[in-house]
C-alpha cells in the first residue's frame, strides 16, 4: 500500500475485488453448465429418459420395471431408432428427409418381391433391397447437392413418388409371414430373438444399438464426421476450408438411404410379413426422435446417440401410458410438449454459446 492510499480506499478496493470474484464465480458455474449442454447435446434427452423410466417405474412397479418390459420398449422402437439414425445424419447437415419412411417400406417390398415374384435367392434379394435404398438416397443427394434444391421440397417430392411407385409395384399385396417363414426365413432374420435373463433382444435391436454406436464414433473421430458437422454449421465456410460440400452431402444421403433399407429388413423381421402399407409414420416419428434427442434442426450440432434416447423416450411414454390405461391421445400430447421443449432448449443453448 502506497502512502497516498487511504484505509477507506483499500477497504473499498477489497470489497470490489470480492464482489468481482463472486460475479465471476456465478458466471463461471452458469457457463460451465451451458458448456456441458453445448458439448454434450445428448445429456438433456438422457436425463429426460432416466426421469421418465423412474416415474413410470414408481407408478407401475414391477409391471414396468422388469427386463421383459424394458426390452419390449427396445423392440417397439427398433424401426424408428434405425430410421432416426439416417435422419440424424441428414439433419446434422441442416437438411431433412421426408422420404425415409417410403424408402424403408419400399426396400422391404423389393426384398420380398425379389424372392416371391422373381424367384431370386433370399440373400441376393436382401442385397437388392439394400442397393435400392442406397439408390433412393443417391437420388435425394443428387438433387440436393448438385442441383441445390431445398431438401424439404426434394424429399417431399421423392416421398410421394417412392410411395406411389411402391403401391404400383407391389400391387398393394401383402406377403404373408407363413410363406416367408417357409421359403425365405432370411428375410425375417432381424426378428430372431435372444433371451438373456428374461430380457428379450432381437437382432434388429442389436443392429440398432451397434449402428448408433458406430455412427457416433465415426462422426466424432473421423474427418468425414467433422465434415458433416462443418457442412451443417456453415457450408460456405466449410467449402473455403477445403471441405467438398457436394461429396459430403451426397455421401450422407446415400448412407441415409442404405440405413433406411436396413430398417426395411428389420421391418420384415418385426412384422413377420412384407406389407406395402407399413411404416407410414416413420417420417414423423424419426424427426420426433431426432428433435427430442437434442439434434439441432439448424444443423451442425447434436449427437446421434441422442436420437436413440429420443426414440426410447417416445417408447417409454407409449408403453407407460398404455400400461396405466390412459387414452392413446395422451401419448401424442406429451410427445408434442417434449418436441416444443426440445426446440426451446436448443434455441437457448445456441444463444448462450453464440
Amino acid at each position: 500500500m502506497s502512502q497516498s492510499d487511504s484505509f477507506e480506499d483499500v477497504v473499498k478496493g477489497k470489497r470490489e475485488d470480492k464482489f468481482a470474484e463472486f460475479e465471476d464465480s456465478r458466471k463461471g458455474l452458469l457457463h460451465k453448465f451451458h458448456h456441458a449442454l453445448h458439448v454434450t447435446p445428448a445429456l438433456v434427452p438422457l436425463i429426460v429418459l432416466v426421469i421418465s423410466i423412474l416415474v413410470f417405474g414408481a407408478l407401475l412397479g414391477s409391471k414396468f420395471f422388469s427386463p421383459f418390459a424394458l426390452t419390449l420398449i427396445l423392440q417397439q422402437v427398433q424401426i424408428v431408432g434405425i430410421v432416426a439414425a439416417a435422419q440424424s445424419l441428414i439433419i446434422l447437415t441442416a437438411g431433412i428427409d421426408l422420404s425415409v419412411g417410403a424408402i424403408t417400406v419400399f426396400s422391404s417390398v423389393v426384398m420380398g418381391q425379389m424372392v416371391f415374384r422373381y424367384g431370386v435367392p433370399p440373400f441376393i434379394a436382401v442385397m437388392a433391397g439394400l442397393l435400392f435404398g442406397t439408390l433412393c438416397g443417391a437420388l435425394n443427394g443428387l438433387l440436393v447437392s448438385r442441383m441445390k434444391l431445398p431438401p424439404f421440397i426434394v424429399t417431399l417430392g421423392t416421398w410421394q413418388v417412392i410411395l406411389a411407385t411402391n403401391y404400383l409395384y407391389s400391387r398393394n399385396e401383402t406377403i404373408r409371414a407363413q410363406d416367408i417363414e417357409a421359403q425365405a426365413p432370411l428375410l425375417q432374420f432381424m426378428g430372431n430373438k435372444i433371451n438373456i435373463g428374461g430380457a428379450v433382444f432381437t437382432f434388429g435391436v442389436i443392429f440398432m444399438i451397434l449402428l448408433v454406436l458406430a455412427l457416433g464414433w465415426v462422426l466424432k473421430n473421423t474427418a468425414w464426421g467433422r465434415h458433416v458437422y462443418a457442412v451443417g454449421d456453415d457450408p460456405e465456410a466449410a467449402q473455403l476450408s477445403g471441405v467438398n460440400v457436394k461429396a459430403t452431402l451426397m455421401s450422407v444421403y446415400m448412407l441415409g438411404g442404405l440405413i433406411c433399407a436396413f430398417a426395411g429388413w428389420a421391418l420384415i423381421g418385426r412384422l413377420g410379413s412384407v406389407s406395402p402399407t407399413s411404416a407410414y409414420e416413420a417420417n414423423i416419428e424419426s424427426i420426433t426422435a431426432v428433435v427430442i434427442g437434442g439434434i439441432s434442426l439448424f444443423g451442425g450440432r447434436g449427437s446421434i446417440i441422442g436420437s436413440l434416447f429420443g426414440a426410447l423416450i417416445v417408447g417409454v411414454f407409449t408403453l407407460g401410458l398404455r400400461l396405466l390405461g390412459a387414452d392413446a391421445q395422451w401419448t401424442y400430447f406429451f410427445i408434442g410438449v417434449l418436441i416444443i421443449a426440445a426446440v426451446a432448449v436448443d434455441q437457448w443453448i445456441r444463444k448462450v454459446s453464440a
